[in-house]
């Protein structure tokens, strides 16, 4: 039983890693714009919170700043995408090689260096007393009890706000929101920018409280499984959860299953979550199925105001 809490209890951390970039980029592709760029974003949002915290001791500054890079390249790609209407995943992909060049060229500084400060796990109040439930979710550490809010928000939100129904109509129909006088491209810009801050902070998580250290590609393609979740959960953040819980526990169990079978490789271990990561994929939106994507309809369509 302790052995499976374990488990269970770092299938959650893994999920929350993935989560935030997975429920900002859901926002992003619903307002109609594909990021490609997750992983080269999870990692300047990785170092550069990493570069904060050792250079000022600060958690709380390091976040500050890992927002503002958020913001900054939410911004650059919204400017390519949404004014200058380039494709998105060119857009995507060149953000992509940006950020794990300089994220690379940056993290020199701080390679090997302890920053001996990372979010730690403490006890939920009350909550983490509960046998077995306490021990897996409610001894964590505080960026894993702020995504136990973001879920719940995020759909009452898309579900049950007027912003929401407007969010949806924007990844519809936007020419509809434009005749009735709703800056499209404002929008766009908002849930764009919102996506890169929240993928920011889901790889400042992996610096600043799933390890202490940062290395280069640290990321080790969790940016690439965020951008399949969002497809895997047919755009509905409910669904990312529990997909993400997927993908977390059998990542730990592949790592675990490392110390008890030494005989296979661990590249096979290691390889297995994105393995999994390509079977879900096909399963949820192959031809086969015979069913309608429920993508977003003008998803990678630049808008053009002239073209109503």
């Amino acid at each position: 039983m302790i052995f499976l809490v374990s488990i269970l209890a770092s299938a959650v951390v893994y999920a929350v890693s993935i989560l935030y970039a997975t429920i900002g980029e859901i926002f992003a592709q619903r307002s109609g714009v594909m990021n490609l760029g997750l992983e080269g974003i999870m990692l300047m949002g990785a170092v550069s919170g990493y570069i904060t915290v050792v250079h000022t001791h600060s958690l709380a500054l390091a976040i500050a700043v890992v927002i503002l890079v958020g913001i900054a390249l939410g911004f650059v790609f919204a400017f390519l995408t949404v004014t200058l209407r380039a494709n998105q995943v060119v857009c995507g992909l060149a953000l992509l090689t940006f950020g794990m060049g300089l994220s690379g060229f940056l993290g020199k500084s701080v390679s090997g260096i302890s920053a001996n400060l990372k979010f730690e796990k403490f006890d939920f109040p009350l909550l983490s007393r509960i046998p077995v439930i306490g021990e897996i979710f409610f001894h964590q550490d505080l960026l894993v009890y702020i995504m136990y809010l973001i879920i719940p928000l995020s759909i009452f939100y898309i579900y049950r706000t007027k912003y929401g129904m407007l969010l949806r109509a924007l990844g519809e129909n936007p020419a509809a929101l434009d005749v009735e006088g709703i800056n499209v491209f404002a929008l766009r810009y908002a849930y764009v920018i919102f996506g890169c801050v929240m993928t920011t902070v889901s790889g400042a998580y992996l610096s600043l409280a799933y390890t202490n250290f940062w290395s280069e590609g640290m990321t080790s393609g969790r940016g690439w499984i965020a951008a399949a979740l969002v497809t895997f959960s047919s755009w509905k953040p409910r669904a990312a959860v529990w997909g993400a819980l997927l993908f977390g526990g059998v990542s730990i169990i592949g790592t675990n299953m490392q110390i008890y079978i030494p005989a296979i490789p661990s590249q096979f271990f290691s390889m297995f979550p994105y393995f999994v990561t390509i079977v879900v994929l096909i399963l949820s939106c192959g031809s086969f199925r015979k069913k309608r994507p429920e993508q977003p309809s003008s998803l990678c369509v630049p808008y053009e105001r002239e073209g109503r």
